[in-house]
């Protein structure tokens, strides 16, 4: 539409334009005839300085010497007889400027009209001067039918290459809006092609990025449950099969003396079984980064709390600690959950009376003992959730505890590693962004956290 009114425009003063400078032309060129005409009428008023109806013909003009007392003489045998008014007779009288304007004369033709002054033997004229219009209104007709026509196709083809345009430039919007229909009515996060690289090609990457975030998600979500509901299908079987001998007992006392209780202890170890799984679970399946609590906080004091419940889990066991001091922004309580579950897993692992080294330097913390270690095809799996290597079948626990690990780590910022210590054992690595110099961790951000699980 803009384009279509911006066309009309155009072609409207076009035309405007071209009327004003053929009828300024026009004048000029009556003005300039008069200019060569007044000199032989000076001389001889009456006869009009000898011109005829032939010359006047031929020059295509009419002309009359129009005087100040409203007397106007004509040149003899002239056909065409000009209608003068007060603008003519105005110059007569003033003999300032010119005039000039459009008349029609009893014949219906039109005719342009300029007066111009003229003094003959001290009285004062006016040089009244017409041409037809016909040639000039002609031209002017040509002109408006070609700027119709031409302004037409203007519009036209504006319209289409607007239309084809829009058409090109929604498409990638048209995409976008077919593949969240898509996404709706089938639940498929199929990724958009990308035909460009603009901001719609931007938007369509972002698009992509979480429908690809959304699937992953998905995913992860998928495997949580499968893999919870298989771990826990183990405990929650022995729990309803010791229940089910001491309903049966309680009907037929089938047990021997003791077992009433052995089967209560197994039910309430399976129950603790169950309760940390449980949490071990709830753990896990958090998503968001931490920003829950955040607080500066010195990794020793962290350490050492786990360290002190480490040891009443392995009484006979030796801790070799070295803790230098590293300060951060993170969750303590989140932080002293996965080292705890380092040093336990050390504490199940190590033979009576083997010890334990816990060391901080830097912004890297090292636990190793001196248990059996871990094998080399095992080492890429080891914080998968509910992995278990052979060697582990038999010992208690979820498989979620270096998941658990893994994921508060990355949460922070940091990565953990696992490898064989020096002495066989294992050693887990954990390097975590933080400042040896308490002073230092005031001006420093903490470091942003990527979404999502280990």
């Amino acid at each position: 539409m803009s384009v279509s009114l911006a066309v009309v425009l155009i072609s409207v003063a076009a035309y405007v334009t071209a009327r004003v400078s053929l009828y300024e032309q026009l004048d000029n060129e009556l003005i300039e005839v008069a200019s060569y005409i007044s000199t032989p009428i000076e001389s001889d008023i009456e006869g009009m300085g000898g011109l005829n109806s032939d010359a006047l013909r031929a020059a295509n003009v009419a002309l009359l010497l129009l005087g100040s007392d409203n007397k106007a003489t004509e040149v003899p045998g002239t056909a065409v007889t000009i209608e003068w008014g007060a603008e003519e007779l105005a110059v007569a009288r003033t003999q300032t400027g010119t005039s000039a304007r459009t008349l029609t004369d009893i014949d219906g033709t039109r005719y342009r009209m300029v007066a111009v002054p003229q003094v003959v033997q001290d009285k004062r004229y006016a040089l009244v001067l017409a041409r037809p219009l016909s040639p000039t209104e002609s031209t002017l007709d040509s002109l408006w039918i070609t700027m119709i026509l031409t302004g037409g196709i203007g519009v036209v083809m504006a319209v289409g290459l607007g239309w084809w345009t829009a058409r090109e430039a929604l498409s990638p919007l048209r995409n976008l809006s077919g593949a969240v229909t898509h996404v709706t009515e089938t639940d498929e996060l199929a990724p958009i092609e990308i035909h460009s690289e603009d901001e719609l090609g931007d938007l369509t990457r972002s698009f992509n990025t979480m429908l690809n975030s959304l699937s992953s998600s998905r995913e992860r979500q998928k495997r949580l449950i499968a893999d919870a509901g298989h771990e826990l299908r183990t405990p929650l079987t022995s729990m309803r099969t010791n229940i089910e001998l001491l309903v049966a007992d309680e009907k037929t006392g089938m047990l021997p003396e003791g077992a009433r209780g052995e089967i209560l202890h197994d039910i309430a170890a399976q129950l603790g079984e169950f309760t940390s799984l449980v949490g071990d679970l709830v753990q896990l399946s958090r998503e968001d980064k931490v920003t829950a609590n955040p607080e500066p906080l010195d990794l020793r004091d962290v350490v050492e709390s786990a360290i002190v419940r480490a040891k009443r889990r392995g009484p006979g066991l030796n801790f070799d600690v070295e803790l230098n001091p590293l300060f951060l922004v993170g969750e303590p309580d989140t932080l002293e959950r996965a080292v705890t579950n380092l040093l336990d897993n050390a504490v199940k692992f190590s033979p009576p009376g083997g010890t334990i080294h816990v060391h901080l330097e830097g912004d890297t913390l090292r636990i190793a003992d001196q248990g059996p270690g871990i094998a080399d095809e095992d080492l890429p799996h080891v914080f998968d959730r509910f992995y278990r290597s052979d060697r582990a079948r038999n010992t208690p626990g979820t498989g979620l505890g270096l998941s658990i690990v893994a994921h508060t780590i990355t949460s922070h910022g940091g990565q953990v590693t696992a490898r064989r210590s020096a002495e066989g054992g294992a050693e887990f690595v954990v390097r975590l962004p933080g400042k040896t110099v308490e002073e230092q961790l005031a001006e420093e951000e903490p470091a942003p956290a990527p979404e999502g699980e280990a």
